[in-house]
């Protein structure tokens, strides 16, 4: 007797897809980190790549976890792997629960790390260019308006600043056009503008309205996408200990074959 193959073949085809994946994230992750220049600040704020290597690994052994015990019908491989995966989904279920219940929190949260990301704009190229990508995508500029980039030691508006970037902004928050080269000193000076002159060169709205104005306007596609996420992180779940379950009766039916056939046949 074996294994379901359709069920054996469906589960190490999924977790191969992720384990791959992942050793993709960390590929890139290693890149990244042996890209940067020495003296770089190391610290999960501010280095994306450290992200970008923890959850690549962690998602490259889980998976290399459940490849390994489907493809060698392995249960002790299968139930570690299938009991992470619970721990993972209930953790997301939680985590959306307690987001949605405590949100004025998660939005004070999402501003205090947004102004710690901006005070270490200078300090990681990755993270530099998170944030130029972001305000120019969603075009907004520092986290509730313009001014937030005094928070930065090169950007402070202060008279005892000696930056020659006082009272600027990064040039990601410039009003630009396309048929025009960039001038990356665009944003100088900008913060000492007042609002209606300022609105005139750069983009005076913060990020973190803005992005939460597109987070609900694409709420359906999000909630879809997580949705199919938990969705899949159910069905892989489900294989996993439906095949844990077949591989142990085909155990158990083996064992008691070998039974009655030492029963059958006693030795003289």
């Amino acid at each position: 007797m074996r294994t379901n193959q359709i069920m054996k073949y469906t589960l190490f085809t999924s977790c191969y897809l992720f384990w791959v994946a992942g050793g993709l994230m960390v590929a890139v992750g290693i890149y990244a980190r042996l890209s940067k220049e020495a003296g770089a600040v190391d610290s999960l704020l501010a280095d994306p790549s450290i992200i970008l290597l923890a959850v690549g690994t962690l998602i490259f052994c889980i998976t290399f976890v459940g490849c390994l015990g489907a493809l060698r019908d392995l249960t002790l491989l299968l139930k570690v792997f299938a009991w992470i995966l619970l721990i993972i989904f209930i953790l997301q279920v939680v985590a959306a629960v307690l987001g949605f219940i405590f949100s004025g929190m998660v939005m004070e949260k999402a501003t205090f790390l947004m102004g710690q990301a901006i005070s270490r704009y200078r300090d990681n190229l990755d993270l530099q260019n998170l944030i130029d990508y972001i305000q120019k995508k969603f075009k907004c500029c520092g986290v509730h308006s313009y001014k937030d980039w005094s928070q930065n030691i090169y950007f402070d508006c202060r008279d005892s600043n000696p930056s020659l970037e006082r009272c600027a902004v990064p040039f990601s928050c410039c009003l630009q056009d396309k048929e025009v080269m960039l001038n990356t000193m665009c944003g100088y000076g900008t913060q000492s503008l007042k609002g209606w002159q300022a609105e005139n060169v750069v983009y005076t709205e913060g990020c973190l309205e803005k992005i939460v104005h597109w987070g609900r306007s694409n709420l359906l596609l999000m909630a879809g996408l997580a949705f199919g996420l938990l969705v899949l992180e159910v069905v892989v779940f489900l294989l996993a200990v439906m095949l844990i379950y077949q591989i142990d009766f085909i155990i158990q039916k083996r064992r008691s074959t070998k039974r009655r056939r030492r029963q059958s046949y006693p030795e003289k």
